[in-house]
């Protein structure tokens, strides 16, 4: 590997920063500027070889300690003129614990940061997952999976999409559709359905609903109301299904938590999308 490929992918590669500022009330304080002018304060004595230090005017370099001393409530630099030994300025005991104070804190966020970058070795790993969180769409179904087979149906495709627990999904969609999504045997993809298109029933009930999906499990969670019901069944590898249906459906196909039931939806309901 050439030195040229090594710094591309250190430029390319994802880094974390942050500044540190102290406020009072809204109003900052100081931050790594401000505190860096105290310090020069506290070496050199005199505010205009400070402001030189600091590469800011004599002007900048008192407005800015004036408007600390005013939101700190009390001086944190005190100028004397005259005397044997000639005026000066320096850093009062206050203003002294605040560089002190500044300088801890931002030790312990370099350590903070630090530990961020660490993480961020993995992050590649993690960011599909946070994409997911991210998802919003109006489909009460959002499952998330690996294509395992695409079958050509003249225009149509038939793309099958294993979940992680090894359910498998069958959508319908165009031959054009599936090659502007990029999907391919081993890809990672997402299917929404709307609860509405979501059947659900046990044993005889079963009849004349949708084949192409038929997905079992345990009715974990019930609510009805309204006319309405919304059921939930828990698939053995961890997935769950809402279904939407009628209180007189529900009632008669004898949906009730912690039975048996089968979720029956046909391949033209499933959506399928990709992450961009």
């Amino acid at each position: 590997m050439t030195d040229d490929v090594l710094h591309n992918e250190t430029d390319n590669a994802l880094q974390v920063s942050g500044s540190l500022w102290l406020h009072r009330g809204t109003s900052p304080l100081g931050g790594q500027a401000r505190i860096a002018l105290l310090e020069h304060i506290a070496s050199h004595g005199s505010i205009t070889a400070a402001a030189k230090a600091a590469g800011m005017s004599y002007k900048a370099a008192w407005d800015a300690v004036d408007a600390m001393n005013q939101l700190a409530g009390e001086p944190l630099v005190a100028r004397s003129t005259g005397g044997r030994g000639g005026g000066g300025t320096r850093l009062t005991p206050r203003g002294a614990r605040l560089v002190a104070a500044f300088r801890a804190v931002e030790a312990a966020q370099t350590q903070f940061l630090a530990r961020v970058a660490n993480d961020l070795e993995h992050f590649d790993e993690q960011w599909p997952v946070i994409a997911r969180l991210g998802l919003q769409t109006s489909a009460r179904n959002q499952l998330h999976g690996t294509i395992t087979q695409i079958r050509r149906c003249g225009v149509n495709d038939e793309v099958t999409l294993t979940l992680p627990g090894g359910e498998a999904i069958t959508a319908s969609l165009t031959h054009h559709s599936t090659q502007s999504l990029g999907l391919a045997a081993g890809g990672h993809a997402f299917a929404l359905i709307k609860a509405p298109w979501i059947e659900m029933a046990r044993g005889a009930d079963l009849a004349g609903l949708p084949t192409a999906n038929r997905l079992s499990g345990t009715v974990e969670v019930v609510t009805d109301e309204a006319g309405q019901a919304e059921v939930i069944l828990a698939l053995p590898g961890g997935s769950r299904l809402a279904a939407v249906m009628p209180q007189d459906t529900l009632k008669a196909r004898g949906l009730t938590v912690g039975v048996g039931a089968t979720a029956a939806f046909a391949a033209a309901s499933v959506i399928i999308g990709v992450m961009a």
